[in-house]
């Protein structure tokens, strides 16, 4: 199932600051991370699948815009999940994106997320570990739309 782009897109513009650095997991087509660029964020994208990286490359070229995309994970190198294991059944094994990025997580003040099945802890401890305290961590719910998130804490408004 996609992601609702209209929700993406509103939060985006109710968190957008000048100069802002975006990080979209599971980048897929590239749609979101573009969307992201075109509305001035520098925007990174990070996708497990070959195929999904040479599609969104060719939509970034389309629209001129300057995102990047990398092929592989999003789990940082060594990544252990607090309390236990970082078994999933929807996100794959591979290299870490951030070595070809050339970033680590705690560069990106917004990151854009779309847990499948039971992902949301795994990405909210990822920010926990890796990510600045004050960065937006914003999740596209299927149940509720896309909620945003600051030190773990769910945001009621923009900022």
């Amino acid at each position: 199932m996609a992601a609702d782009y209209d929700a993406v897109r509103a939060a985006l513009l109710a968190h957008r600051v000048p100069g802002a650095r975006f990080l979209e997991w599971g980048s897929a087509t590239g749609v979101i991370t573009v969307m992201a660029d075109l509305m001035g964020f520098e925007s990174y994208g990070i996708e497990l699948d070959t195929a999904l990286v040479t599609t969104a490359r060719a939509l970034a070229a389309r629209f001129d815009s300057r995102a990047q995309f990398v092929t592989g994970s999003f789990l940082p190198t060594g990544y252990k999940r607090l309390g236990g294991g970082h078994d999933s059944n929807t996100i794959g094994n591979g290299p870490s994106g951030y070595l070809q990025l050339g970033r680590a997580l705690d560069d990106f003040d917004v990151v854009f997320g779309y847990p499948w099945d039971d992902d949301a802890p795994l990405m909210h401890d990822l920010m926990r570990q890796y990510g600045r305290p004050d960065a937006l961590l914003l999740l596209n719910d299927t149940e509720v739309g896309v909620r945003a998130f600051r030190g773990g804490r769910a945001l009621t408004s923009p900022r």
